[in-house]
């Protein structure tokens, strides 16, 4: 599955932003979607992933209290929604169509969407 992100770009610091990640064909549903970032220096960090184990969808611990995700059937597409952004949340934004554990759902590079660069500053 060819995932297709859009959404991005500067936000002030305190701002929300959404991005967005659908599928370049085909369907999204009963696909589980994931949100990773790769921050400069710092590596990978979990944003969120759909348990293998209940189907909940967990929130990585950058992001806790700030990120939600959502999905538009209509549309077949899925949301990051973040809010109180921070410097520290400049990074680029992947989805992913995998499951926790955060390793699993980077492990495949080919299967992530192409990335949307977010940039958070005063």
């Amino acid at each position: 599955l060819q995932l297709v992100q859009s959404g991005g770009g500067w936000v002030q610091v305190g701002g929300s932003l959404t991005l967005s990640c659908g599928p370049s064909g085909g369907n999204l549903t009963d696909q589980p979607i994931g949100w990773f970032r790769v921050v400069p220096g710092k590596g990978r960090e979990g944003i969120s992933c759909i348990s293998l184990v209940d189907g909940s969808t967990i929130i990585g611990d950058p992001v806790k209290g700030r990120a939600t995700i959502s999905r538009d059937t209509v549309s077949n597409t899925e949301y990051l929604h973040m809010n109180n952004l921070v410097p520290e949340d400049t990074a680029t934004y992947y989805c992913a169509p995998r499951r926790c554990p955060w390793v699993l759902l980077w492990a495949d590079l080919n299967s992530w969407g192409q990335g949307a660069q977010v940039t958070v500053s005063s």
